[in-house]
């Protein structure tokens, strides 16, 4: 289904804060293929066929989202020929839509067609990468000869970091139902399940709230495997439940300790230990905060700490996808700098913090919290079973 252009509907995301990125990235086209920044450029729309895979007959879905810096009357999505009915329920935004693809050769020849059609086959090409398929950027680069192509995923990451009260209210719910589905989960879990069977309990727990489950990594007892396996829970053994799902796309991503039975005191102190530096951290969490400067603080108590030798921190931005602008730490452990450790924490930024110890006798302890950055500090989403939660008798 090709749509001819018509009115531009309601533009999802800040317009001008694009042009400003574009302009300053030197992008004079934006051509987004990947699932995140079609669904944020299209307003929270995922097309549900593909929301579990890519991959149809002897290609792959790849939506593209065209967008001319300045020009939204140019405007295109081109997606697969089942969204013309998408369309139909809930129109795009943009003026113009090509519902026609069933692989990637399909959907890059009428980007190119498009590019071509606003005049702008010579211009500043913004592309993904990582998210564009080498089939698709070799048709797109003989097509448009004349066109520099530029990546755009720096400029696209800024675009995302700061959320809108919209997306701050969805994490908060995919925060707040993951949080309730571990406690939940916890509870339920007896001595003898095993952790496949807490998992599989897990992704109920989620999906009967209205989560999508994403994974689930779970240890017992003093293992540090987070894998699912047939061991099982046994009485006076610690659980650790760190469970990534979402709600509409935006993720929720904590971790929360259960016990089977009642913790000693070794166990208080030593989950109070992983809370103090989770503590540290937040109390740097504040607009205009150098994003080093919380890391930094963080890092220093837990050097401090008598559980130094085991504990790891680290931070990280979150939002649509699980690591994501800010950047605060290099390499740590996921491979990427950390580009805004100098740079001050914005309002609305959404960070996850963790701190996780790796016991040699009691097993893995760790809390992951998510937190909003505001003007005076920060606002948690899921507060709650922060402390030993009690499995069931």
């Amino acid at each position: 289904m090709n749509i001819a252009p018509g009115k531009i509907g309601t533009i999802p995301f800040d317009q001008a804060r694009l042009d400003g990125l574009m302009e300053e990235a030197g992008i004079d086209v934006l051509l987004a293929t990947s699932k995140h920044d079609t669904q944020y450029l299209l307003g929270g729309y995922k097309f549900i066929f593909f929301a579990a895979m890519d991959a149809i007959g002897h290609s792959r879905y790849l939506p593209v989202v065209v967008y001319e810096k300045g020009g939204p009357d140019h405007a295109a999505y081109i997606g697969n020929r089942m969204e013309g009915a998408e369309h139909q329920n809930n129109p795009f935004w943009t003026p113009t839509l090509h519902a026609a693809c069933w692989g990637t050769l399909d959907a890059a020849n009428l980007a190119v067609e498009h590019v071509q059609k606003i005049g702008k086959a010579g211009a500043r090409i913004g592309i993904e990468p990582a998210f564009l398929p080498s089939d698709a950027y070799t048709l797109i680069r003989k097509a448009l000869p004349d066109a520099k192509l530029v990546d755009a995923t720096d400029m696209l990451e800024r675009m995302r970091a700061i959320k809108t009260d919209a997306e701050l209210e969805k994490l908060r719910i995919a925060s707040e139902l993951i949080t309730d589905s571990m406690l939940a989960t916890i509870q339920w879990a007896r001595e003898g399940t095993t952790k496949t069977e807490i998992i599989e309990q897990l992704r109920r727990e989620e999906t009967n709230r209205g989560a999508h489950f994403e994974y689930c990594l779970l240890t017992l007892g003093s293992s540090h495997n987070r894998a699912a396996s047939p061991q099982a829970w046994k009485r006076g053994e610690v659980l650790s439940i760190d469970s990534g799902g979402n709600y509409h796309g935006y993720i929720g991503d904590l971790c929360r300790m259960g016990i089977l039975g009642e913790p000693d005191a070794e166990l208080e102190d030593l989950l109070a230990e992983v809370d103090a530096v989770q503590q540290a951290a937040f109390s740097k969490v504040k607009a205009g905060t150098l994003g080093g400067d919380m890391i930094s603080h963080a890092e220093g108590v837990l050097r401090a700490s008598r559980v130094a030798a085991y504990t790891d921190f680290f931070a990280h931005g979150m939002g649509l996808i699980t690591h994501e602008a800010p950047f605060l730490m290099t390499n740590h452990p996921v491979t990427y700098e950390g580009t805004y450790a100098a740079k001050p924490l914005e309002k609305n930024m959404v960070l996850s913090v963790e701190t996780t110890m790796f016991h040699p006798t009691r097993g893995f302890i760790k809390l992951e919290d998510t937190v909003a950055v505001t003007d005076s500090g920060y606002v948690m989403f899921g507060d709650r079973g922060r402390g030993w939660n009690r499995g069931g008798a």
